[in-house]
């Protein structure tokens, strides 16, 4: 099985919660991704305003190089799409299947975790689930 394999494998495990799937994104890949590349929207009830909750995730989207990788929460599943962009203007999108955007996401992170050894680090601990 290929690294981009395992990868995929770890974050596809908590891909059907947003909620989990953000977690992850922010907190075990947060020293594999440059600052500021996942931008998370929340839907806040009142009851979470009142309770101070931070809401449920029900848009994440990670910006890597020229890919913007975006999940949404429609009708209680996780969808995908994948943008090019080029100097901050959208050249293309395209809808994609869960698995797909996670392999996609996975390769992006992979291919930056070959320059930055703090990235590779925060790559492995994912892997081997610690």
């Amino acid at each position: 099985m290929s690294e981009i394999e395992l990868l995929a494998a770890a974050l596809r495990r908590d891909a059907a919660d947003l909620d989990m799937y953000a977690q992850v994104l922010t907190g075990s890949l947060a020293d594999a991704l440059p600052p500021g590349s996942v931008e998370l929207a929340r839907k806040r009830s009142v009851s979470d305003r009142l309770s101070g909750r931070p809401g449920t995730v029900e848009r994440l989207e990670v910006s890597l190089d020229d890919r913007r990788l975006i999940l949404v929460l429609a009708h209680g599943r996780p969808q995908g799409e994948v943008a090019t962009v080029v100097r901050g203007v959208v050249l293309s999108r395209k809808q994609v299947a869960l698995d797909e955007w996670v392999h996609e996401l996975a390769a992006a992170v992979a291919l930056r975790a070959e320059s930055d050894a703090r990235a590779r680090a925060a790559l492995e601990k994912l892997v081997m689930g610690l």
